[in-house]
């Protein structure tokens, strides 16, 4: 049985038409489908960010909202803000000021239970347990500073390179936030977050020395914004700062390594007294309490406050003989 050229050409469009359709359908439910799937994953995404905020807000107590909303307000607030960025602890200032009353307060209960009921010892306690909370965020800041110091030089290296490339001085910002380790990627994500909302390059630079304090950060920084002022080679001026900044970085590390020994011993020759005083007390009460008897009169005080003078002067003379400017 022959089919006419009519027939053949309306089964191929039919079978056409057909294709069409499906091709028509499966390219739609394709196209859903991966809109579907961005969709889903920026909502996933939202629901995580929305899930931390909530566990966020289900960690605060209306004590640390009370703290937050009076201690913001004023200039110690602020000040705490400075040395929490400083330190990179995720806190707000009431947080931090909740956390110090509740060192403070263990602490002294600590030493009320040690010193066997002991007002003396639990207020000593209480007033050790006021200096810890700040001597960790003042470790903390050190220690991302030291980092932040020792990555400073690489920093200057990629920003020559990527300027060398034909970047502009944003784009190896960003660079930067991308290629290098923390807290040094941290930083410059900041800032280049901060220009990206409007904020002009002076003011989130001025922003990233308030937050990490250093000298040749201050360095570089200066040196762009006269590069933006005058103009200039800017890739060769930091290349200039680079190798600066590189042999200042190996000498500190050749200071800190002679003077790590002068700067323990000193810490540890000034606690040792308090120890031995704080066992003394301990084991024998009556003994260390000599000193407040009426018989021993007011040279007991003196001596106790001579003791303490000679410890704290002690101390820092021997930091500031370790503490060598470069």
């Amino acid at each position: 049985m022959e089919l006419s050229p009519a027939i053949i050409l309306i089964l191929g469009g039919g079978i056409a038409l057909v294709l069409l359709i499906v091709g028509i359908a499966v390219s739609l439910t394709g196209e859903r489908s991966m809109v579907e799937e961005r969709l889903g994953k920026y909502v996933e995404e939202q629901r995580e960010q929305s899930a931390k905020e909530a566990k966020r807000g289900a960690m605060e107590n209306p004590v640390t909202d009370w703290l937050n909303k009076r201690v913001e307000r004023s200039s110690y607030g602020d000040n705490i803000s400075k040395k929490l960025a400083r330190a990179d602890l995720k806190l707000k200032p009431g947080e931090y000021v909740f956390i110090v009353i509740g060192v403070i307060l263990l602490v002294a209960l600590i030493g009320y239970v040690i010193g066997q009921q002991s007002f003396l010892l639990a207020i000593a306690g209480g007033v050790g347990g006021a200096f810890l909370p700040g001597m960790y965020v003042k470790n903390q800041t050190d220690r991302r500073l030291r980092k932040f110091g020792d990555q400073l030089a690489d920093m200057l290296n990629l920003m020559v390179n990527g300027l060398r490339a034909g970047y502009s001085t944003m784009q190896a910002m960003e660079a930067v936030s991308k290629e290098l380790p923390s807290p040094i990627n941290e930083e410059f994500r900041r800032v280049v977050q901060e220009m990206q909302l409007g904020i002009t390059m002076e003011k989130a630079l001025a922003n990233l020395l308030v937050r990490v304090p250093s000298d040749d950060l201050d360095l570089v920084i200066t040196a762009i914004n006269v590069q933006r002022e005058v103009g200039g080679n800017l890739a060769e001026i930091l290349d200039t700062i680079s190798f600066t900044i590189r042999e200042r970085v190996r000498i500190k590390g050749e200071i800190r390594v002679l003077t790590t020994q002068v700067m323990y011993s000193g810490r540890f020759l000034s606690i040792l007294p308090i120890i031995v005083i704080l066992i003394l007390y301990v084991l024998n009460k009556e003994y260390m309490m000599t000193y407040t008897q009426p018989e021993s009169g007011i040279c007991g005080y003196i001596a106790l406050g001579v003791a303490a003078i000679l410890i704290v002067s002690g101390y820092f003379s021997m930091k500031k003989l370790g503490d060598i400017e470069i």
